[in-house]
């Protein structure tokens, strides 16, 4: 949990810190670099790990992982420049992929797959609170010690994590045999790259910034075509397409993406929804996530135990998704008329709704991918929540945008302004009562389109043939 805990806290601590970095450097328009230069190196290094670890053994690889994150926190703050910096979270960023794939694996690797949920319930836990963790304890270490703190407090966790790692059973003596694969390797990141960068120009609530987004997005197609038939022909390929044309694992990797799609697009645009239309505080938003949060933390170790007790697999993710398709479709009705307690209890049945499914597609495809591939395995469902994540709020920013724009193109530009928080062009009020409608009722489409993604990750768990384990 400890290695799970340090990857996920890191895309998230430096968030409250980017003002107190760029001040420092003098360098605000490279400031988003610092994230997404983690984010990058994290998503390619995450089956890279996964291969290493089913070839030289997951718990050496998990050690290699955090002494490479811990050295690299050292050079994070010890980064003078924030060019430096950005190379030096690079460096970091090929760590955490690999702390989050392999203490997946580990899981797959030290516990029978019954049990297997119960912990990854736990690990998923985990993973949500440091989500919640990152922001708050950044900002706090960045006003009272300065912006490196954030990088130093690191040592004493991956420390402990590291003399814990050591403690690990050996593992498993039958492993995978190893062969380079650098061609994919290349090929997997431009296609990593270019489309988290395509999908960060979509998420700048700028019109101006859609050709890039575009351009980026073909370069991303032509990469994951030439990757595809690359990877068919060589002997060891880093994305194992065999084991991906399993029914039982594609789905399951399909519903993560879903899954991550559906959730980390409600996080990203509700807070923008009360803002803008229930004039609310940022730290009321903020308070508002807290009961997701719980839910989802609560909903994953519930449904973890249930899996353990019966067996059953599909039918956890299937019923939680089709009641958050409810919650959605009710936020997209009444979510401008609903007082915040209201808000609040409906947030937290939704976290326990969403909660169903994180472990569960972990224990799924472990269990599918068998003993041998656990890393692998853990790894597509990894990456496969990430792209799902930044793909699916790119294209509800679409939806938001283009609701906009067929009906108000100015309504685009006051949007952009207040989700900025600068002044308005074109004099008067920021949002007069009618474009105040007009983005209402884009929202209404935002909460729609997320409940479409719930709605294809309940029909994939319905589909899907691992039942039980």
């Amino acid at each position: 949990m400890l290695p799970m805990f340090l990857a996920v806290v890191d895309q998230t601590i430096v968030a409250t810190a980017l003002p107190a970095i760029a001040a420092s450097t003098g360098a605000i328009e490279r400031a988003p670099w610092i994230v997404v230069a983690y984010l990058i190196a994290a998503t390619v290094a995450a089956p890279l790990y996964g291969r290493l670890g089913d070839s030289f053994g997951r718990r050496r690889m998990l050690q290699i992982a955090l002494v490479v994150f811990l050295v690299t926190s050292l050079l994070c703050a010890a980064a003078p420049t924030i060019e430096l910096l950005t190379v030096a979270r690079v460096l970091q960023g090929l760590g955490g992929g690999g702390l989050m794939t392999l203490s997946q694996a580990l899981i797959g690797e030290a516990v029978p797959p019954r049990e297997r949920a119960r912990y990854q319930g736990w690990i998923a836990t985990v993973a949500v609170t440091a989500n919640s963790f990152g922001p708050v304890v950044g900002g706090l270490l960045t006003e009272h010690f300065g912006w490196r703190a954030i990088f130093l407090v690191n040592l004493p966790v991956a420390l402990v994590a590291l003399w814990l790692a050591r403690r690990l059973p050996a593992g498993a003596a039958q492993r995978l045999p190893w062969r380079a694969d650098p061609g994919g390797l290349v090929l997997f990141a431009v296609l990593v790259t270019t489309t988290l960068l395509s999908l960060e120009q979509v998420q700048r609530a700028n019109v101006a910034a859609l050709p890039a987004a575009g351009a980026l997005l073909a370069a991303a197609a032509l990469a994951l075509v030439l990757l595809i038939v690359h990877e068919r022909r060589t002997p060891s390929p880093l994305i194992p397409l065999a084991l991906l044309r399993q029914p039982a694992i594609w789905r399951s990797d399909a519903m993560a993406a879903c899954h991550g799609a559906a959730l980390v697009s409600l996080i990203t645009f509700l807070p923008v929804f009360l803002q803008v239309v229930r004039g609310a505080s940022p730290s009321a938003t903020g308070l508002l996530l807290v009961p997701l949060t719980i839910g989802i933390g609560t909903g994953s170790l519930l449904t973890g135990r249930l899996v353990a007790r019966t067996g059953r697999t599909t039918v956890f993710p299937a019923v939680g998704l089709v009641l958050a398709t409810v919650n959605l479709l009710v936020l997209a009705m009444w979510a401008d008329m609903l007082a915040m307690p209201a808000l609040a209890a409906l947030m937290l049945w939704n976290g326990l709704c969403m909660g169903t499914v994180m472990g569960v597609v972990q224990v799924m495809v472990q269990s599918a991918a068998g003993p041998l591939r656990l890393g692998e395995a853990a790894a597509s469902v990894q990456f496969s929540r990430s792209i799902g994540a930044g793909l699916g709020t790119a294209l509800v920013a679409t939806v938001l945008f283009g609701a906009l724009a067929l009906r108000d193109p100015e309504a685009v530009q006051v949007l952009s302004a207040l989700v900025h928080r600068t002044p308005a062009t074109g004099g008067g009020t920021i949002a007069s009562a009618v474009v105040q409608a007009e983005i209402r009722d884009a929202f209404r489409a935002v909460f729609v389109a997320i409940a479409a993604f719930s709605t294809v990750g309940f029909v994939l768990a319905l589909t899907n043939p691992l039942r039980r384990i």
